[in-house]
């Protein structure tokens, strides 16, 4: 019997379990994959919004400025990459000149501190590389870009230290509930809450259904991005988001925490909600608009092209609320949800408490984490980690520095990697310019060596993505 269930384990979900770990809970996060931030979390453009964007009046606009705070006081204490690199919306015609000066007076209304509206010899100052068309654009500070992969997974192992349960590869089939206790039936057997928090990201509306009558449908939108080398990794300073309109905040060309380049979304309807696929039209789209913000965006750099789902509702607002005792819904999480999660999860934690779950403060809660990153090291600090473990001084993937000590880290830590592409997750491996081509079958290698098991049975990423079949010729 647990207290509180969780269902998924994206940005919102590892959210809620960080937020509920505080209290003397018993807690279990159910997700469906092999790993943690498999959905929308997983490729979406990582930016921190300031909050300038949403209707003053909806749930968006009011989480959205509290989750930044509460963001970046997170980053810090986790130990999460991030960087306070600031935003612009960028005017690139007479018409958006309104659109810039609505959404400073909207960005006022909103509560979002040192927004301004700067004047193109200000811009170019500020983004020497940005159109010469830009006429003005609106300059929000606060906005930061951020590793939503470690976010996640931060939140998640903070909260797996402090006592909560994680129950990968577990797929939610049916709920029930009888004299208020929740059975929820799973691909790993039957289990009993007392709460459940419905944090299915694109299947928020199939777990709504289990238990109420249909009130919302998810329609997924899918958007598709460029990510380009280090070499283009200097291009912009900051997060360059060009007017919005009715279908969304556009197409964006922003810097990495890793030193990349990123520049998308599209936005097309998605007809499958695991669709994932990328499409040349649509890249070629992303490509043409971006170039309206950045003209000399080299995207012959390329290394990776991918895309990722945001989960839409009829709603123009996120939808949290409880439906029924002890049953909460946090569903229609699109943008700004990643900047949003952390207030999220304080809402869904007040909802429960006044349901009736007693949120009793644990008193020894730990809410730090560090993690090893060798390439960001000095020599000296290098050479000190080598000679206390020759691991460190293994290097597996050479494009971004990552060595076997950083791998093992990540397999002994409070959730560990299963696949190949969870390893690079975790640390990095495979993400450089290569994508894998020389560190991926020697993380291969290191994952069969750890879990004992034969390198055909190691995956890539989900279930069922086998590299290997057989041996093609014997060790001597």
């Amino acid at each position: 019997m647990f207290d509180v269930a969780i269902i998924g384990c994206g940005i919102t979900g590892a959210a809620v379990s960080y937020e509920l770990s505080k209290y003397d809970l018993k807690i279990v996060v159910l997700e469906r994959e092999n790993d943690i931030a498999m959905g929308t979390t997983k490729a979406n453009s990582a930016v921190i919004h300031a909050g300038y964007d949403p209707s003053p009046e909806t749930l968006m606009a009011k989480l959205d400025v509290e989750g930044v705070l509460l963001a970046k006081d997170i980053c810090e204490k986790l130990d999460v990459p991030h960087l306070h690199c600031g935003a612009f919306v960028l005017a690139l015609t007479e018409e958006e000149v309104a659109t810039v000066e609505f959404l400073h007076e909207r960005a006022i209304e909103n509560g979002v501190e040192e927004v301004t509206v700067l004047e193109k010899e200000e811009i170019l100052e500020l983004e020497p590389n940005v159109s010469e068309n830009v006429i003005v654009a609106l300059h929000a500070p606060t906005a930061m870009i951020v590793d939503p992969w470690e976010y996640t997974l931060a939140l998640a192992e903070t909260a797996v230290r402090n006592g909560t349960e994680l129950k990968l590869n577990c797929d939610v089939t049916g709920i029930t509930e009888a004299d208020g206790i929740y059975k929820i039936q799973t691909s790993k057997g039957e289990i009993k809450a007392r709460a459940v928090i419905n944090a299915a990201g694109l299947h928020a509306d199939e777990i709504h259904n289990m238990v109420a009558p249909p009130e919302f449908t998810i329609t997924p939108a899918k958007g598709e991005y460029w990510l380009l080398d280090k070499s283009e990794g200097t291009r912009v300073n900051s997060v360059l988001f060009q007017c919005p309109t009715k279908a969304g905040k556009g197409v964006l060309v922003t810097p990495t925490v890793h030193g990349n380049l990123i520049v998308g979304p599209g936005n097309i309807a998605a007809t499958d909600k695991d669709d994932v696929a990328t499409t040349r039209d649509e890249l070629e789209y992303v490509k043409t608009t971006a170039k309206k913000s950045v003209p000399g965006i080299d995207f012959s750099a390329v290394i990776r092209s991918f895309s990722g789902n945001r989960a839409h509702t009829e709603i123009d607002d996120f939808i949290i609320k409880e439906i029924k005792p002890g049953f909460v819904d946090l569903a229609g999480i699109k943008s700004p949800g990643l900047t949003a999660a952390p207030a999220i999860a304080k809402m869904a934690a007040e909802l429960l408490e006044d349901g009736g779950i007693e949120l009793n403060e644990k008193q020894d809660y730990i809410d730090s984490r560090k993690r090893v990153r060798f390439n960001k090291l000095s020599p000296d600090e290098k050479s000190a980690l080598i000679k206390n473990n020759p691991a460190y001084g293994h290097v597996i993937c050479r494009c971004e520095t990552v060595t076997a000590g950083e791998i093992l880290d990540a397999l002994n830590s409070p959730i560990p990697p299963h696949s190949i592409d969870a390893v690079k997750r975790r640390t990095g491996a495979g993400m450089g310019r290569c994508q894998g081509g020389f560190c991926g079958p020697r993380v291969l290698e290191i994952l069969a060596k750890h879990y004992g098991c034969d390198p055909t049975e190691v995956l890539q990423d989900k279930v069922g993505t086998y590299i290997l079949t057989s041996a093609t010729k014997e060790q001597v």
